[in-house]
């Protein structure tokens, strides 16, 4: 497993796992509320999220498999100042979910942020049902903080989401090395 920054050039495969993957992640989908306008194109999105990276305002990454594109996760939201903390955010194909894949991604995005970006806090939110989430959550040591109502628009709708987070410090010896070893 390992993390790279989003290209252009993983638009084809990426697009692939979208369509292949539909209806299992329209559970977790965000979507953009009264708008009216379609989603951002692949291109859009990489570049829209690029930009947000050089700004320091997320961290755009593809997960990878045996060197395959297999989903995303994105560390976004970061604020600095007082708060220095964000929020992780991910999706994976169902062909490779339950193996490890995320709850990796997400420990070695946390302690990235952590380390790296010297971030405080990161919080990771699914809707309730999400239980597979919540799983990946509790297993890597984030902390119920509570619930969140109408959150997010996912699929279509205001739906409540609940939150786990972690500080810097909770896991000194880094979430990835407690995760490796709890398993």
């Amino acid at each position: 497993m390992a993390l790279r920054p989003i290209k252009h050039s993983d638009a084809g495969r990426w697009r692939r796992i979208r369509a292949d993957n539909a209806d299992w992640l329209r559970q977790g989908e965000a979507t953009q509320p009264r708008t009216g306008q379609p989603p951002l194109s692949f291109h859009a999105m990489v570049t829209a999220l690029r930009r947000e990276g050089r700004a320091g305002r997320v961290l755009p990454f593809v997960v990878t498999y045996d060197g395959d594109l297999v989903g995303q996760l994105t560390v976004g939201n970061i604020q600095y100042g007082s708060l220095r903390g964000g929020h992780v955010g991910y999706w994976i194909s169902e062909s490779h979910a339950g193996r490890g894949i995320i709850p990796a991604a997400v420990a070695l995005a946390t302690d990235h942020a952590f380390d790296v970006l010297q971030l405080h806090r990161i919080e990771v939110a699914m809707p309730p049902e999400k239980a597979p989430s919540r799983r990946v959550a509790e297993k890597l040591g984030f902390k119920f903080e509570g619930e969140r109502q109408k959150f997010l628009h996912i699929d279509g709708d205001w739906r409540d989401h609940l939150v786990y987070v972690l500080n810097d410090g909770d896991i000194p010896e880094g979430v990835l090395t407690r995760w490796k070893a709890s398993g």
